[in-house]
């Protein structure tokens, strides 16, 4: 009953515009006053902050911080993928005649995440997912999962459900049914698809290597080759989520291994790594 009620009023609300709301309010100097309340309220490490609260202009400066460089150490091994970002693994598992889980009896195409790019989505088929989920108290830029090139990205327009647990719970193709800004990497590790979902209060997703390319300056659908491909090093940043939620990334099929029995809860940090070249050794 709970849920059927909750859903009904995010069906009812117009979140893109309480979204860019947000995303505009946060802005002003006068969201600053709100930092000391976020900081309490999500219990944010300052320590890792790359300089004090009070050097922050307004909320979202302080929400899209950069920690201190020696606070998340990039897995050096040439022969791992790290995760992209800090956050708790949703699911994670194989992509099965195109089918990724969203949680415990709720499925969505591989082929519908990526906007409807056949190419792309017969790719990955046979290979691994791992979902990640951004809370408001994590660090929220984005970072390369593995050494290579950008060969396209692509933005998909959408709705702006909520991806927290009761999202992901309740909202059958939650994650083909809001925006996404996605990019597709070149590596030694096989191509790797990271996919950058929208939700509720996230203003905007933007991306380092290409300032032109935003949620909020997409409009329509966008897909863009990069000739020549943006070379990017492992652990370099890629973008940031102006607040919070969810990336996916997608692998190749016979490419890579976990590195870990990873299981839905765990959580990560930026530069850990999560797999591990197909054949190479473990270390």
């Amino acid at each position: 009953m709970k849920d059927r009620f909750l859903l009904s009023l995010f069906y009812l609300v117009p979140k893109h515009a309480l979204s860019r709301a947000v995303g505009r309010w946060a802005r002003t100097p006068i969201s600053r006053l709100a930092i000391p309340l976020f900081i309490r309220r999500y219990r944010i490490n300052l320590e890792e902050a790359e300089k004090p609260w009070k050097d922050y202009p307004n909320l979202l400066e302080f929400f899209t911080r950069k920690l201190k460089p020696e606070v998340r150490p990039v897995d050096p091994s040439p022969d791992t993928g790290i995760s992209p970002v800090d956050g708790v693994i949703s699911q994670l598992g194989e992509i099965n005649e195109g089918t990724l889980i969203q949680s415990k009896g709720i499925t969505y195409r591989v082929e519908e995440l990526l906007g409807g790019d056949i190419e792309q989505a017969a790719a990955f088929e046979g290979g691994k997912f791992v979902t990640i989920y951004l809370s408001p108290r994590d660090y929220h830029r984005i970072h390369a999962p593995a050494g290579g090139e950008v060969i396209q990205v692509s933005y998909i327009p959408g709705q702006l459900f909520p991806v927290n647990e009761f999202g992901v719970r309740a909202i059958p193709r939650l994650f083909v049914r809001n925006e996404r800004l996605i990019t597709y990497l070149r590596t030694s590790l096989g191509r790797i698809a990271v996919v950058k979902v929208g939700a509720t209060n996230v203003g905007s997703i933007r991306l380092h290597f290409d300032p032109e390319v935003s949620t909020r300056s997409a409009g329509g659908s966008l897909k863009k080759v990069y000739e020549p491909p943006l070379a990017l090093s492992k652990g370099q940043e890629m973008g940031r989520f102006e607040f919070g939620s969810t990336v996916i990334l997608l692998f190749e099929p016979g490419k890579v291994d976990w590195t870990s029995d990873w299981v839905p809860g765990t959580a990560l940090k930026m530069g850990q790594p999560i797999v591990r070249g197909v054949g190479s050794a473990e270390h």
